[in-house]
């Protein structure tokens, strides 16, 4: 498959993870988390992909607005980098945060399609 087929394909799946922080949609998180997801959030803290599968579950992780002010995209071959800025607003660990965050998500394509592998998000 053409990189520029990839890149359309990860750009779509990039849409709809944002589409799900904003509705708070488990299942597709399930869908591209990957299962050895490793992700840094904005205060060093590590997790994993059933952490962040229960803090949108328990509703300990809300997001009320996410709105894109920058997105870049990268493939190469089956790996794919998106690079996200803007502002969130939402609900952290019982805690109302407004602020613009820079989400790094290293994606690989595989049998379920893109997935995120690694995460990292900080100020921006």
């Amino acid at each position: 498959m053409p990189d520029s087929e990839r890149e359309a394909e990860l750009l779509d799946a990039e849409r709809r993870l944002q589409q799900a922080q904003r509705s708070g949609d488990v299942a597709v998180f399930d869908e591209l988390l990957h299962e050895e997801l490793i992700a840094v959030g904005p205060d060093g803290t590590t997790f994993t992909k059933q952490d962040d599968l229960r803090a949108h579950r328990d509703r300990t992780s809300v997001i009320d607005e996410l709105v894109e002010q920058e997105l870049r995209l990268v493939v190469e071959g089956t790996t794919g980098v998106t690079l996200f800025v803007g502002r969130v607003s939402g609900v952290f660990a019982g805690r109302p945060v407004t602020t613009r965050l820079r989400y790094t998500r290293t994606w690989v394509y595989g049998e379920h399609g893109w997935q995120i592998l690694a995460a990292h998000i900080s100020p921006a």
